[in-house]
């Protein structure tokens, strides 16, 4: 009786075990857990609490596979979800994940608070998200795109809408989920060339219809299939990344589509755009000579030829090399990588909750370095459609500069030092 009771309440253990990785698995996906180590998060899981495991993970899926060395069998399961990044959650799954690895809290107390998180409402309401939504594009219009105040009135305005669409429509019409991002893209671009057409200039194309598209943007998901590729996760990467690129022209498509509409609306607003933008372009002569001042100090002369001629040679590179947006992505990932690992290893807090929005935030300012979002084209009519794949070039540039950065940035950090046991919660 007693090997019977000791059988039975390891095995119960076990299925405790078990369940406890499933929910956790479901959990990290729902919450935008990064996808490259969600394999190695898992099986370091797996390990510590001693249950043999193998998993494989597919975009919105994952294949985990138990086995029982004594019987000979396995027991696969397969667990899906929708992911949606929510830092204040996965921070919470973090620390759920931390205390049963750490032995701090039970398997059957980590299983029942994540079913308990999975469960509850969002933190937010709707209006506040709409709020915050507002916010986010007025702020990356101005920083990112270099817009004016009334550009980022105007694209907040676009945010704001777009996220109520988003939180509402799409959730109570599948047939409308298909063409959300279409649809909004189109209108917003629609609205932005019919302010800049206005008399007097007071709105810029450009920055509205760029930053009012900046939430539906697949910046995250460009990164996550190059964090994935430059991880050996041929399969999901590739996959994540024909998505975020065809995703990408549908929407390059919308903005080009939106602005078309304004155009057979408004005949003159097209040749009113061809004479501002060939007046920018034009190049003014001024002849004369240049006659120094004697009466300076030769200190001050020689202050000004030495500036004079740095000046001119960070400019001459400049102009030969071009905009390096992913050179620029790589050490402002770096930066935030190295940060990021540095509070996660010394105050023992979430790395890639901390870093997440930082990253994020590189994405909408390596595309403002690079042109902008919003290309305003002077090509033949196939040329309009065909070059919104440039805008996919542009992201895929700052992903692929970004991803070295992180890479770089956990190398950086966790060469040194004691080894760590758990698996890595970080880009």
């Amino acid at each position: 009786m007693k090997e019977k009771a000791m059988i039975e309440r390891n095995l119960k253990l076990l299925l405790a075990k078990q369940r406890f990785v499933l929910k956790l698995a479901k959990a990290l996906m729902l919450y935008g857990a990064p996808s490259h180590r969600l394999e190695s998060q898992l099986v370091a899981t797996a390990r510590v609490l001693a249950v043999p495991c193998q998993v494989i993970h597919f975009p919105g899926v994952v294949l985990l596979s138990f086995h029982d060395k004594v019987a000979k069998t396995s027991e696969t399961h397969i667990v899906k979800a929708t992911t949606r990044l929510m830092l204040g959650k996965l921070h919470t799954v973090h620390m759920i994940y931390r205390g049963v690895v750490h032995s701090e809290i039970g398997v059957q107390e980590g299983t029942d608070k994540l079913t308990k998180l999975i469960k509850a409402p969002p933190a937010y309401p709707t209006l506040v998200r709409c709020a915050i939504a507002f916010c986010c594009a007025t702020i990356i219009c101005l920083t990112s795109f270099g817009g004016s105040v009334l550009d980022a009135l105007v694209a907040g305005w676009a945010g704001a809408t777009l996220a109520y669409l988003q939180l509402h429509a799409v959730k109570r019409s599948v047939m409308y989920a298909n063409i959300f991002e279409i649809s909004t893209a189109i209108w917003v671009a629609f609205v932005a060339r019919a302010l800049s057409s206005w008399q007097g200039d007071y709105f810029c194309y450009s920055a509205i219809s760029s930053a009012g598209v900046v939430l539906i943007l697949p910046g995250f998901a460009v990164l996550c299939s190059a964090l994935e590729l430059a991880s050996k996760n041929f399969i999901s990467g590739s996959a994540r990344l024909v998505w975020a690129v065809s995703y990408t022209l549908f929407l390059g498509f919308s903005l080009t589509a939106g602005s078309d509409l304004w155009f057979l609306l408004d005949s003159s607003a097209r040749s009113r755009r061809r004479a501002a933008a060939a007046s920018l372009t034009s190049i003014v002569y001024l002849n004369g000579t240049l006659t120094p001042n004697r009466n300076e100090t030769l200190l001050f002369d020689a202050l000004q030829q030495t500036l004079g001629t740095t000046l001119d040679g960070a400019w001459t590179f400049v102009n030969k090399t071009g905009p390096r947006n992913e050179i620029v992505s790589a050490v402002g990932a770096f930066v935030i990588g190295v940060l990021g690992n540095v509070y996660a290893r010394v105050f023992k807090g979430t790395a890639f909750t901390s870093m997440v929005t930082g990253v994020c935030f590189l994405v909408p300012s390596g595309l403002a370095a690079a042109g902008g979002l919003a290309m305003n084209y002077q090509g033949s009519d196939e040329d309009q459609y065909t070059s919104s794949i440039i805008i996919g070039v542009r992201m895929l540039s700052v992903a692929i500069g970004t991803t070295v950065g992180l890479l770089a940035s956990s190398l950086v950090v966790y060469a040194f030092g004691p080894k760590k046991q758990s698996a890595l919660f970080a880009f």
